[in-house]
């Protein structure tokens, strides 16, 4: 039983005093109110106070609960962006132990997006790309208008180092759109069911990002197959099918999204596009990637987008197109991070030769780590780049990769390996 549902009455002893007069009997009374009355101490009722003739806390909705009930059960509507914060919330829940700004986890929910301000300069965006994932994000953004199926997920494919996450953050850039962006090490945890929260929860944020900041916003995954992919004897676990699942469910139901708190009529998220990239969708669940719920596009640069992108990256260098032309040439069925990566070996001499001008390799913790603080660190000098540079850079990139795929030093490590 109930204690609200039993009445108590408990009688105790006047105390003595040195007057004569005498005290009447205290008495506590524990019951349930009916009606809204309250028990007064003749054992009748009274009307129970109002807190105002014009509150509208204890005003009941039609299943008899009031504001104080409502609240409580939507508090995943709780503005969380900002935190436990001075001047967001009330003064009384912001205590002075800590501080005024005792929210610990408000930075990080602040960076929950992606803005691209580190890209800074004149790069080349394929058109065809660029029409591709333009086109995809306005069509979800225009779904409620347009009398058609869209589907909700873009997966971009193709050969690895192709360049189709950095074409697509240049997209991103130029369009204004500010993504939450996800990797394929967040799709398994150690906790069943985390990771299919996650991307609910994230897909939340990036709504949230469209409605409060006036942004277009979209989720994207990378390298999705890395996650979820089946390579012949790859277990598929627990998290694998409620990521997949989740997925197939977004795509289904943009606008429907729950965290886990209870259902309701009214919770209704902004449309999110999402774009997932991988290099080979087929090792993925066949009900995810079908006409429908996902919209395939390889991504193969031709030979004019990669010498246009080639071109921008060494345009700072004065390499002329028709130098860039001739490396493209010289090194062929290569992926767009090859030519990046012959830049980045031309300067392996150089540094060398500052680290013998900053004093050695024995002063070199003390140098780069500390000295940023007592002094300058000593000025590097950028290598001057040339044609014979680069291509020397390409030869030694060339044999790396030839050594790799021929010596195969696991078989002789492991003999009972297959081949």
């Amino acid at each position: 039983m109930a204690l609200t549902n039993i009445s108590l009455r408990f009688k105790f002893p006047p105390l003595k005093s040195s007057s004569s007069s005498t005290r009447k009997p205290s008495s506590i009374v524990c019951s349930k109110p009916d009606g809204g009355k309250v028990a007064n101490d003749d054992g009748g009722t009274k009307p129970r106070k109002k807190l105002s003739e014009q509150s509208s806390w204890e005003v009941k909705d039609s299943e008899g609960k009031d504001y104080l009930y409502r609240l409580g059960a939507e508090s995943d509507n709780v503005n969380i962006s900002v935190g436990a914060r001075s001047g967001m919330i009330d003064d009384v829940f912001i205590g002075d132990f800590l501080g005024k700004d005792s929210d610990i986890v408000f930075d990080y929910r602040q960076k929950a997006t992606r803005s691209f301000e580190h890209l800074q300069g004149d790069y080349y965006i394929a058109p065809s790309f660029l029409d591709k994932v333009a086109v995809h994000i306005v069509k979800n953004y225009l779904a409620p208008s347009l009398n058609i199926k869209i589907p909700l997920i873009l997966g971009i494919w193709g050969g690895k180092g192709q360049g189709k996450t950095f074409q697509t953050e240049l997209i991103f850039k130029t369009m204004g759109v500010e993504p939450v962006i996800m990797s394929a090490g967040e799709l398994e945890s150690d906790r069943a069911g985390e990771p299919g929260r996650l991307i609910r929860d994230r897909y939340r944020t990036a709504s949230q990002v469209i409605q409060n900041q006036g942004k277009m916003s979209v989720l994207m995954i990378n390298d999705i197959d890395a996650g979820l992919g089946r390579f012949g004897e790859t277990q598929m676990t627990v998290n694998n099918q409620i990521v997949v699942g989740t997925l197939m469910n977004l795509a289904d139901n943009p606008t429907r999204v729950s965290v886990g708190q209870e259902w309701r009529e009214a919770d209704i998220v902004n449309r999110v596009p999402l774009i997932v990239t991988g290099n080979d969708f087929s090792t993925l669940y066949a009900p995810l990637i079908r006409e429908g719920r996902m919209e395939k596009f390889y991504w193969q640069p031709t030979r004019e987008d990669i010498v246009n992108i080639v071109s921008r990256m060494y345009e700072k260098d004065g390499i002329s197109r028709k130098d860039v032309i001739s490396i493209v040439d010289k090194f062929p069925n290569q992926a767009l991070d090859f030519y990046g990566a012959l830049r980045s070996r031309t300067y392996d001499r150089s540094i060398l030769k500052w680290v013998d001008e900053a004093g050695g390799m024995e002063t070199l913790g003390k140098i780069l780590l500390r000295s940023k603080k007592t002094k300058e660190v000593p000025q590097f000098t950028p290598p001057e780049q040339t044609v014979e540079a680069l291509l020397e850079s390409g030869y030694s990139l060339i044999n790396e990769q030839k050594l790799i795929m021929e010596t195969k030093l696991s078989k002789e490590y492991m003999k009972n390996m297959d081949d």
